[in-house]
Formats: C-alpha cells, sequence, structure tokens
C-alpha cells in the first residue's frame, strides 16, 4: 500500500516537472575559444522578452533563470543545459507548462593581473555591467514553446548579437571625458579607462577667468550622461507611463518638467556657478567601483581622486583646492561620497551621504556580520526564519537574503553576476586563493566567514573606522558628513545609519556632522523633508547647494577666490 501511494506521488510529481531536453548552439563566427556563463530564461510572459524581465533586486518580478559555466568551449558546439543550476528550480524541476524562452552568453576575457592572479570576467563594453543589455553578447531569439513530459527537445541557436551602446552627444553645457588610467591598467594588466559627465556652469565660455567650486556626484554607471538634466522643454505629446515604485501616473512627464526646471534654475541669474562631475567607472565585476582601493578591483579610489579629478579640473578650470570640492550622492552613491570623504578627507570639504549602503556592517541590511552566524536566516530554538532583503512601503517582504544570493548564483559563480551582493563581496574582501574574491558567506547555505568578515571591518566598515582613527581624521573630517535615510529604507539600509549616528555622537571631539531621517520614507531619502522621494531624488544637483555655499563660507582660505564664479 505505501509503495503504491509513493508511485503515485512519483507520477503527480512527474507530471508538474518538465522533462524536455534544452540545448543551446553557440556562436560559429567566434574567437578561438569561449569562456563565460551560458543564462537561460523561461518566462510564463513573452513581453519584453526574457533577458529584459530579469530583475536581481526584484525576485517577484523575475522568471525562472538558469546558468552554466563554460570554459574553453569551441565555436559551434552544442551546449546541453537539462540540468543546468536554476532560480528558484533547477532546469530538470522546472514545472510543466508554456514559457517563452531565451538564452544568453555572456562572455568572459582572461586578464593577467599585476599580482600574478589570472580571471576569466566579462568586461565592460560601455553599457555599464549589464550581462542582457552588453554589447558583443550572443543571444537567441524568444521562443514560445510547452515545455514538460513528451514534449520535443528544444534547440536554441546564439544568432542574435546585442549591437553597441550609442553615445551620448555633448551638449553646451554637457562634456563626455574619458582617461586612460595608468593606475588601473597596471593593476589590470591592460588599459582601463575612467569617464565622466561634466556639468559646465552657465556663462562658462564668456567667462574665462573665473574658477569654479567641483560637485561630484557618485553613484552608478551614468547611462543617460547628467541625470535628471534637460535643456529643452518637456515633450507635450509624450504619453504617460506609471511607476509602480512612486504609484505615479505620468512619472515620465514628471521626470521631463522637473529636469527642465533643473536647467532653467541652474542657468538662473542668482544660481552660484559649479562644475558637477558625475564618474564612469565600470568594470569587470559591476557598474561602478565603489571609488576606493580594493584587493579585487584594484585602486580606483586613487586613480578617480588622483588622476580622473584633476584632470576634469584643469580641462574645465576648477578651483582644484579642498575648501571647494564637494561629494554626494545616493545608495550606492551615498556610501561612496562618505568613503570618499573620510579616505581622502583633506580634498573634499564636505560629503552628503543620502541613503547609503552599509556604512556599518553591525548591519549589512538586515545581517550582523561580526554576530550572526548565518548570513539566509535567523535560527531560533525550533525554527528558522528567513532574513528579508527587501519591503514595499507597507513593510511587507519582497525579496530574502537567500532568493537574491540564489538568483546571483544563477547569473554567475566567483562573483560574476555584476550583482549587488557579490560586488559587495569584490570592493570589501580580500582576493581568495583562486583570484576571485573571497567570499563573506555561501552564496547556497549562508554560512558567514568570521575571519573575511574581521578583513571587511578593518577595511571598509566606515563607521568603524572612523571611530577607530578618529584622533587622526578629526582635524579634516570634523563637520563634514551629512547622512539622509529614511525611517522605512526598503534595503533596510536605516539600521546602519542607527549604529553609526550612536558611533558618531560619542566622538570626543565632537564630530559636528548631521543625521537626518525621513519618516516613512522608503529608498532613497536624500535629506528633502518638503517633497515626496519621487521629487526630490531628481534635486540632488542643486538641493545641498545652500548648505555647500555656507560651508564655503566658513571654512574658505582669506585669500580664496569667493568671487570669479559668482557673476
Amino acid at each position: 500500500m505505501h509503495r503504491e501511494i509513493a508511485l503515485l506521488v512519483a507520477i503527480a510529481v512527474a507530471s508538474r516537472v518538465a522533462a524536455t531536453e534544452v540545448t543551446v548552439k553557440l556562436p560559429s563566427e567566434a574567437q578561438p575559444l569561449l569562456d563565460g556563463r551560458m543564462i537561460l530564461i523561461a518566462s510564463p510572459l513573452a513581453d519584453p522578452e526574457p533577458r529584459l524581465q530579469v530583475e536581481l533586486e526584484a525576485p517577484l518580478n523575475t522568471p525562472y533563470i538558469f546558468g552554466q559555466t563554460l570554459e574553453n568551449a569551441k565555436p559551434g558546439t552544442v551546449v546541453p543545459l537539462t540540468s543546468t543550476y536554476g532560480w528558484p528550480v533547477s532546469l530538470a524541476e522546472l514545472p510543466a507548462g508554456d514559457y517563452t524562452v531565451q538564452a544568453v552568453f555572456n562572455q568572459y576575457e582572461t586578464f593577467h593581473r599585476a599580482d600574478g592572479s589570472v580571471v576569466k570576467l566579462p568586461p565592460d563594453m560601455g553599457e555599464g555591467q549589464h550581462w542582457n543589455e552588453k554589447p558583443g553578447n550572443p543571444y537567441s531569439r524568444p521562443v514560445r514553446i510547452h515545455l514538460g513530459p513528451g514534449a520535443p527537445p528544444l534547440a536554441l541557436s546564439l544568432d542574435q548579437v546585442i549591437p553597441p551602446v550609442k553615445p551620448i552627444l555633448d551638449t553646451p553645457f554637457v562634456k563626455h571625458i574619458r582617461i586612460k588610467s595608468a593606475m588601473l591598467s597596471r593593476f589590470w594588466g591592460r588599459p582601463m579607462y575612467l569617464g565622466a559627465y561634466v556639468l559646465l556652469p552657465a556663462g562658462f565660455a564668456e567667462h574665462p577667468k573665473a574658477r569654479f567650486p567641483l560637485m561630484v556626484n557618485h553613484g552608478h554607471f551614468p547611462a543617460d550622461g547628467i541625470g535628471a538634466w534637460r535643456e529643452t522643454p518637456p515633450d507635450p505629446d509624450l504619453k504617460p507611463d506609471y511607476s509602480e515604485r512612486f504609484h505615479l501616473a505620468g512619472y515620465n512627464r514628471i521626470q521631463q518638467a522637473e529636469s527642465y526646471a533643473n536647467f532653467k534654475r541652474w542657468t538662473g541669474p542668482d544660481f552660484p556657478r559649479f562644475l558637477v562631475v558625475s564618474i564612469e567607472h565600470a568594470n569587470p565585476y559591476y557598474d561602478d567601483s565603489y571609488a576606493v582601493n580594493s584587493a579585487n578591483l584594484g585602486p580606483y579610489g586613487d586613480a578617480i581622486n588622483k588622476e580622473l579629478i584633476p584632470e576634469i579640473e584643469r580641462r574645465f578650470r576648477a578651483i582644484g583646492q579642498g575648501w571647494a570640492r564637494f561629494t554626494y550622492g545616493g545608495s550606492t552613491g551615498g556610501w561612496e561620497a562618505m568613503a570618499t570623504q573620510v579616505f581622502y578627507p583633506d580634498m573634499y570639504n564636505g560629503a552628503f551621504v543620502a541613503c547609503p549602503d552599509p556604512i556599518d556592517f553591525r548591519a549589512y541590511t538586515t545581517i550582523n556580520l561580526y554576530k550572526d552566524k548565518n548570513a539566509f536566516a535567523e535560527q531560533g530554538k525550533a525554527v528558522a526564519i528567513d532574513r528579508p532583503a527587501m519591503r514595499n512601503y507597507l513593510g511587507e517582504t519582497l525579496a530574502t537574503q537567500r532568493d537574491e544570493n540564489h538568483m546571483e548564483l544563477v547569473l554567475g559563480d566567483h562573483s560574476r553576476s555584476g550583482g549587488q551582493y557579490d560586488i559587495w563581496q569584490a570592493v570589501f574582501g580580500p582576493q581568495g586563493r583562486d583570484g576571485y574574491p573571497q567570499p563573506i558567506f555561501d552564496k547556497e547555505s549562508g554560512a558567514i566567514d568570521p575571519a573575511v568578515a574581521g578583513y571587511w571591518r578593518e577595511h571598509f566598515d566606515l563607521t568603524h573606522i572612523v571611530e577607530r582613527d578618529w584622533a587622526k581624521l578629526s582635524p579634516e573630517l570634523t563637520g563634514k558628513l551629512h547622512i539622509y535615510v529614511g525611517s522605512a529604507d526598503s534595503y533596510f539600509l536605516t539600521n546602519a545609519v542607527y549604529y553609526a549616528q550612536d558611533t558618531l555622537e560619542s566622538l570626543k571631539p565632537a564630530w559636528g556632522g548631521e543625521v537626518d531621517y525621513g519618516e516613512r520614507a522608503e529608498h532613497c531619502w536624500n535629506g528633502d523633508h518638503s517633497l515626496s522621494n519621487a521629487y526630490s531624488r531628481l534635486h540632488y544637483d542643486w538641493m545641498y547647494v545652500p548648505k555647500i555655499m555656507a560651508r564655503i563660507k566658513t571654512t574658505a582660505p582669506k585669500d580664496a577666490d569667493l568671487t570669479s564664479w559668482r557673476y
């Protein structure tokens, strides 16, 4: 009787699981051997095409994904994917049903780094390190098919290629700059470049003797150049969209209107004349480097601050002194703004740190890296509860630590997913024996490595570093840190700020900075109590100017140029 029941259960399960054989043919015309990650997407929906439906930070919006690393594969090879590792299930466990299926091959190149390590990584191709949009990556046409027992084999062919990115053209106000970095090229063993978009002040050409203060806007890859900037009136015929994030109809119209209003404000007669810089520093691991020197990415902090910024200041007539430089940003950019101010304290005169990535690893989102044993779950006496990674405005869980990390593992092993947790691991962690980042925790089980956590603490826990080095830092850092976060930040980034505030307010001599919270505000609140995130996030390039001007007034040396740029 028990055997009969077991057999019936097995038959029922088998009927729900796709047993279709899937193969993918590599391009015939390619380099001699191919390295990379084969990514397969199976979606119940057909639009947009599956490769564009994958959202690492939104598991509820992401279809089934599967991944397999290939090394030294011959062009034209037919690769079987039947048992490929996947999220939320392996390909062999995919429920039977109708799917739109597509494959993408994220190509790797071999880097021979200066330290002797040899690693295979996906180079950025001008798109900001996104595998599903990377120029040159081959992919298959979407296929609508039934997967399940008795279905014929599915044979996909990588016969499409993602085209090059169209460059953003310069305007009278926005200029693009790109330099070869000697520091980064030396580290990576090949030419490496840094770029930036520079927003010029009104009257730049008409006032050739004027020199200008500099505001460095840190953040993700600036795919649109200078964000929230528009030099022409809004398009009256623009079809309104709907923003799920902000619950607003016609948000695209709001963005155009605010961007044009920013242009009008920036060029108005009473606005202080500044240079704004948005840095372009995508790398083989992510869409930006976190603007620090690290074991796995190399000396990006020094390259940005000692190569790129001086070249920008030379070309665009910046004042070029610490009292006239400021840094700001939100989320990743918030962490970078604080890190830049802390690691280069006399080079900048203030950091405006909005909704920063974890600035205290006692609250690495919802994980305490120093006390917790497991990153994915909190273990009780009888039950383990999965830790959340993202919540909505009502506090409802939208993603767990387990799901986000397993999704990244599908898209790339050895921290090669291009995802958030993998770049934290690459930037904050030491290099492993294999040349790739040493994991802070096991990506499958969540078990935390306390030795690696200790490395993170000493090198990149910003709160700990400020406290540890305060005797040395206080003369240059006092009064320069301004930290803002919503009390309901979507990624639980509020928690690290709580810890940081307690530590900073205990420092002697007093730290002289500012911490402010937006009541019920989600990610990424930036200090504006009068407007919602939907609007204030579009005002970064001018909203801190009043505080910057006050800082300049009280800290500029006696011989400082306070007039040539006030025309």
